[in-house]
């Protein structure tokens, strides 16, 4: 498979026809190529962020009117859609921490959605107890600057921001998503950060799904002992073939490029070389990108 690399000022986001959501992952031709965190994050839209924002939202399934938290909302995958979906009468907050990715949904959303309505920020920033649906969409550890003993109060935060009786989804990636990239990303790493005795800890920083909660029975116990109740859970599926275009981007355009934020251009580049080097010798020709999607309530 070869990624396209789409413009990121132009809408990208599944289209709502007759009531439901269309889609939107026709071939287009090849734009400029990224030139920063947000542009790589947007270059995997049509492959990656689109195809799991419809399995997410055919779980969340926004409706007509609502009031809707869209937090960690990324480049919009989500907020985009959701927003069609509630209509001019309902309001879509879509709300990151990355000042690129909000810039990427304000420009796709321009005037003509003035039920979105993107903020740079945290879940601190907004007032709880307001929202018919809360969704997280891949964007908890964003919410917690990185910090993995910060992701339960995050949730907690989430199930704060809906109404009693209100929906809640989060989505995290499954157990074994994007194997063995992480692996061979901390291989590559290794002499960067002082030898190979340091690549079984730098791989396993680099797993993007929740510690302890990798299955959809895990991840519905955990949040339904974070206040969510009714919690359901499952997996949306999504395999990816791999080339080395996509194979890099799954690294720059992820949670995966935080372990390269130290090095400098040259340094990345000796870890690109060295981590394609490895896949191509052990003839890695896909992953699997699939993710847990939890709906549930918060208590009335």
């Amino acid at each position: 498979m070869t990624v396209r690399v789409r413009h990121p000022s132009r809408p990208r986001h599944p289209t709502v026809q007759n009531g439901r959501m269309g889609d939107a992952l026709e071939a287009e031709e090849a734009g400029p190529a990224p030139v920063g965190p947000a542009d790589d994050h947007a270059a995997l839209d049509a492959v990656l962020w689109d195809p799991i924002a419809f399995g997410v939202l055919v779980r969340t399934r926004p409706r007509f009117e609502e009031v809707v938290l869209d937090a960690g909302c990324g480049d919009g995958a989500t907020a985009l859609p959701t927003a069609e979906l509630v209509g001019p009468s309902g309001r879509v907050d879509a709300i990151d921490p990355d000042e690129g990715l909000v810039a990427l949904v304000r420009d796709r959303a321009s005037d003509r959605m003035p039920q979105l309505h993107p903020f740079v920020g945290d879940l601190a920033d907004r007032d709880p107890g307001e929202y018919d649906l809360v969704q997280c969409a891949l964007g908890l550890r964003r919410l917690a600057a990185g910090d993995v003993d910060r992701l339960d109060d995050v949730v907690r935060a989430l199930v704060s921001q809906a109404r009693p009786g209100g929906r809640v989804a989060i989505a995290v990636w499954a157990g074994g998503s994007f194997d063995p990239l992480p692996e061979v990303l901390g291989g590559a790493l290794a002499p960067e950060y002082g030898g190979d005795e340091d690549a079984a800890e730098l791989a396993a920083s680099a797993r993007p799904s929740l510690p302890g909660a990798e299955t959809p029975g895990a991840f519905a116990h955990r949040l339904a002992g974070l206040g969510l109740s009714g919690v359901r859970a499952d997996v949306v599926p999504l395999h990816l073939e791999l080339d080395d275009e996509l194979a890099w981007r799954l690294v720059t355009g992820t949670t995966l490029r935080a372990l390269l934020e130290d090095l400098d251009d040259d340094g990345v580049e000796r870890v690109r070389t060295r981590a394609l080097a490895a896949i191509a010798d052990r003839s890695i020709a896909s992953v699997d990108a699939s993710v847990l999607v939890a709906v549930g309530r918060r208590p009335v």
